[in-house]
């Protein structure tokens, strides 16, 4: 895991991060081009990669008696990946097909980009991961070479080995593997702080849809934050399963949405809780939304019963069991506790985190969070003519 995402991109060259993920598949000195995979594919693993607005993650899931094998597919990523124009070339063309289908050809796929160019005015969080075409294509060679001498280097990654291993015989090939890499420069972190909403933004966006949508967007308490668990919380309760608040109230009840969803951004810096729901045939958006602020409202002024919150903290149990049951979960969790809350200890105590949140906690941060005067709402609308 590298912590390097898309906040740490300058404004001229967004996209950076995630095209990364694509490009250092590519090969390296002693790899050839398109033969990354084919290693691990050969040995009876699968990899993959992703990125967020804060870190870029690689892994490969291989048998035990092939770990060798995967340090030395790490070390040459982080020692002399194949950063050339050839790959970028190859790779731009990649992320122009995945931004299509993901966000140009996909119903509602607006949706993202549209919120966050809204909730943030400054802070780098204000453009999409997956950034900018016209950013990947103005940027030259070297500037591709900058950034990964800049944010690939030892001093800004942390390696996790999970699974059935020798702890001595696999610190003695990680040394071999690792060890002659020369650490890199000072990080540039960014350091800018988003002022907070003040007000409500409305807006209408008009797309290639059928079915009017409503978004509502709520800036939340960066991830490790004690309110960002609360937060999380809420955003379960409203959202997570059919018995969720806004499926029964919205969705079976008042039979106002197809489709109902919340979602929390786990971010370094504050982030965004959102709410999405489509219009049942029929149902205005002015409509819609007032079913959703009821929903939030009744959270806010009532809070939430005991048996709820138990319920929700049951359900968060399982789901941090599930995750914990496969060596990919083990060490994605590993690293994601080291590079953002100090340590691979609090691995431990993230479910403590959730267990400790109390009723009282769930109303304030209703009030404080979800709060109507400070938010975005974005009426979807179907395209009418040549608009």
């Amino acid at each position: 895991m590298y912590h390097v995402g898309s906040k740490d991109e300058a404004s001229n060259r967004r996209g950076f991060a995630h095209f990364f993920e694509h490009l250092l598949f590519e090969g390296s000195n002693n790899i050839a081009r398109g033969e990354f995979s084919r290693y691990v594919e050969k040995a009876g693993g699968v990899l993959n990669a992703n990125t967020n607005g804060d870190r870029t993650y690689y892994y490969e899931v291989l048998p035990s008696n092939q770990l060798e094998l995967g340090l030395w597919l790490e070390s040459e990523r982080m020692m002399h990946a194949r950063v050339d124009q050839i790959g970028v070339d190859t790779q731009r063309e990649v992320v122009k097909e995945e931004r299509r289908q993901r966000y140009e050809n996909q119903p509602y796929g607006s949706l993202l980009p549209e919120v966050l160019k809204r909730a943030y005015t400054e802070h780098p969080y204000q453009w999409p991961t997956i950034g900018f075409m016209e950013d990947l294509n103005a940027a030259s060679e070297a500037d591709y070479k900058t950034f990964y001498k800049t944010f690939y280097v030892p001093n800004n990654a942390v390696l996790v080995v999970a699974g059935d291993i020798d702890p001595q015989g696999t610190r003695a090939l990680v040394e071999k593997y690792f060890a002659a890499i020369p650490k890199g420069g000072k990080i540039p972190r960014n350091t800018v702080v988003e002022p907070p909403l003040g007000t409500e933004l409305r807006d209408v966006v008009h797309d290639r849809i059928q079915l009017p949508a409503v978004v509502l967007a709520y800036r939340i308490p960066g991830y490790g934050t004690k309110d960002f668990y609360a937060v999380d919380m809420l955003n379960r309760l409203l959202s997570n399963g059919n018995s969720s608040r806004l499926n029964k109230r919205v969705k079976d009840q008042e039979q106002k949405a197809l489709y109902v969803g919340a979602f929390s951004f786990p971010l370094e810096d504050p982030g965004l809780a959102i709410a999405f729901a489509i219009a049942n045939g029929g149902v205005s958006p002015d409509s819609l939304e007032h079913a959703m602020d009821e929903v939030f409202a009744e959270v806010r002024e009532k809070g939430v019963p005991a048996a709820e919150l138990e319920k929700l903290k049951a359900g968060l149990e399982t789901e941090f069991v599930n995750a914990n049951a496969r060596v990919a979960g083990i060490a994605e969790n590993l690293a994601s506790a080291y590079t953002f809350l100090g340590s691979t200890a609090k691995v431990n105590t993230e479910l403590d985190q959730y267990m400790h949140v109390t009723t009282d906690d769930l109303q304030r941060a209703a009030q404080h969070y979800f709060d109507p005067k400070k938010r975005v709402v974005l009426h979807y609308l179907p395209m009418v003519g040549d608009k």
